[in-house]
């Protein structure tokens, strides 16, 4: 064909460039999409004009708008934007960007339902929560954990009746892990209690069988030494033990749960702990509980066959005597409290029947929760950090842990852990990482690690 024509007679086209491309607006509109990927617009630089308009979006990828540097104009309206922790990024976009976007509105959750974004104050996302993640598996059953430091370290006694020992464990900060430290021969051990006072480490070793003792740490041979025995007449089945000052002297209470023994407070002098008072006789204690309300040092002792006791301490006798009950709760395997700000609280877990949290108000403890606790032996509340969190565990099910809510004065379900048959749970804060120890007396030792997670990221 002569004069170089193109077939069909039409001249040939220009070809654009890319940039030419990228600069083109792009109307994405009236499309039913549901989802954009954070990469959907990777290398348009100079994409000036956008519309996302009419679609089915409900949230968008964080920083999704990123690569487009010379964005001037963008239309989000008529999709179902969710307002949660997911689209937090776009309100801090907006407030920076100097891109023309018209009002767009959400339509959930409730709270903001019809709300413009633009107006949406970061501060009304609530996007920070906590987790607690396995961080170690200790291959072992124990049915205690007792942090301490000695010598600027950190350790951890672990009871270990089917290992017939005391685990002692030593926190590794390089690995950030619970290492073997040492252990203590103790043929069905029930609880070690280690107890640092006056520079020097003691742990107190309760026995089911073949009576109690007391070690004490010897710097001069790197190793535990026993120096005394427990009275085994008194104390026939030990069950738990409390260590604690009272006006710069140190006690530990150790609770016997025999129908012959006796829950008894001892004494440290200058060579080592005794006998200091017979506090509750032939009641099958199950728990002890050292508390300070109002200034005043009290104990209270759970008990299988009647309600938790109060104990006054005495400062003229230097005795506790009783003062009360708690309610009309019985077969209360755990005592535990904590405070909130000026008040004081209890947890009462119970293997029969419904766990309590009561609160003091002057001169009696007062129901304030119930919760549903089958086969429970432990009720540890605990803090990290401004956060308060309470540990439900059961023979039976799911440990549950509650997170405390302050306005409502209660617990609400916050976690569920899978630990077997729990006999305590215990916070340990080890430099940068807060753990969560939880012996298991059919299975593993679990580590939990509480972390922090922002949901807008």
């Amino acid at each position: 064909m002569a004069g170089g024509g193109v077939r069909g007679g039409c001249p040939p086209c220009p070809r654009r460039s890319p940039a030419s491309l990228s600069s083109r607006p792009r109307f994405i509109e009236n499309n039913d999409i549901q989802a954009l990927s954070k990469a959907t617009f990777r290398g348009l630089k100079s994409l000036t004009h956008l519309s996302l308009a009419n679609n089915n979006l409900q949230t968008l990828p964080r920083d999704l708008f990123k690569p487009l540097d010379i964005l001037s104009d963008l239309d989000l309206r008529g999709n179902t934007l969710a307002c949660d922790c997911k689209i937090k990024w776009l309100v801090e976009w907006m407030e920076s960007t100097n891109t023309t976007v018209p009002a767009v509105f959400c339509s959930s959750p409730g709270q903001f339902e019809g709300q413009r974004i633009r107006d949406l104050a970061l501060g009304d996302f609530q996007c920070i929560t906590t987790d607690f993640v396995v961080h170690q598996v200790l291959p072992f059953q124990s049915v205690s954990a007792e942090p301490y430091t000695y010598a600027s370290d950190l350790y951890v006694a672990l009871a270990q009746p089917g290992a017939s020992s005391c685990a002692v464990l030593k926190w590794d900060y390089v690995e950030r892990k619970l290492r073997d430290f040492d252990r203590i021969p103790a043929h069905s051990a029930v609880h070690c209690k280690p107890i640092v006072a006056q520079s020097q480490l003691y742990v107190v070793v309760a026995q089911l069988f073949g009576g109690s003792y007391i070690y004490r740490w010897d710097t001069a041979v790197d190793k535990f030494i026993k120096i005394q025995d427990i009275d085994s007449q008194k104390t026939r089945k030990p069950n738990d033990i409390e260590a604690f000052q009272i006006e710069g002297e140190w006690y530990f209470v150790i609770a016997d749960s025999s129908k012959a023994g006796s829950t008894s407070l001892y004494r440290l002098n200058q060579n080592g702990f005794y006998s200091h008072q017979a506090l509750h006789a032939w009641h099958r204690d199950t728990d002890v509980e050292y508390v300070e309300n109002d200034g005043k040092p009290r104990l209270i002792i759970s008990s299988s066959s009647q309600a938790p006791v109060i104990y006054q301490w005495n400062r003229a006798q230097k005795q506790f005597a009783p003062q009360g009950e708690v309610g009309e709760m019985l077969d209360v395997q755990m005592v535990k409290h904590f405070r909130v700000k000026r008040e004081q609280f209890l947890c009462l877990s119970r293997y029969i029947g419904d766990s309590k949290v009561v609160r003091w108000e002057g001169q009696r403890f007062v129901e304030l929760q119930t919760l549903p606790s089958r086969g429970s032996m432990v009720m540890q509340p605990f803090a990290v950090g401004q956060r308060r969190y309470m540990a439900l565990g059961s023979d039976f099910s799911f440990t549950h842990v509650y997170l405390w809510e302050e306005e409502k004065q209660k617990f609400v379900k916050f976690q569920e852990l899978a630990v077997q048959a729990p006999r305590a749970f215990r916070y340990v804060p080890a430099a940068d990482v807060q753990l969560l120890l939880a012996p298991s007396f059919k299975a593993n030792t679990l580590v939990y690690r509480h972390v922090v997670v922002d949901l807008s990221l």
